[in-house]
């Protein structure tokens, strides 16, 4: 049996290519709309006013994201869960404070009107 010497790296037989690297680990992609979603979603319960306009948007990228997470396989379900929850969240608080101030305010009409001599 012959033993075969290392290759030579100066000769001109050597190829790089003989030595093949590892495989490098690539970490999946994380869905895009799954991070608008949670951002959206938090922003929606921390802004008064457009929280519940932001809330809907949230909800809406959730949505989508699951769906683009169920066909490509990428990462992100988690904060597309978050977003969503947080979106119903935000969204739930500013329907009610906006249901009591319309309330309020048929209140105050009425009771004010009684009142007129």
């Amino acid at each position: 049996m012959q033993r075969e010497a290392c290759p030579n790296v100066n000769s001109p037989s050597f190829h790089p290519s003989e030595f093949s690297q590892p495989p490098r680990y690539e970490q999946p992609k994380t869905n895009g709309k799954s991070i608008a979603a949670l951002v959206l979603g938090i922003l929606s319960i921390v802004l008064p006013y457009i929280g519940l306009i932001i809330g809907i948007i949230a909800i809406v990228f959730a949505s989508l994201s699951f769906k683009e997470i169920k066909r490509t396989g990428e990462q992100g379900r988690g904060m597309a869960i978050a977003g969503l929850v947080c979106g119903i969240i935000g969204t739930a608080i500013y329907a009610i404070i906006v249901l009591i101030v319309i309330i309020a305010a048929v209140f105050l009409t009425y009771s004010t009107d009684s009142f007129t001599i």
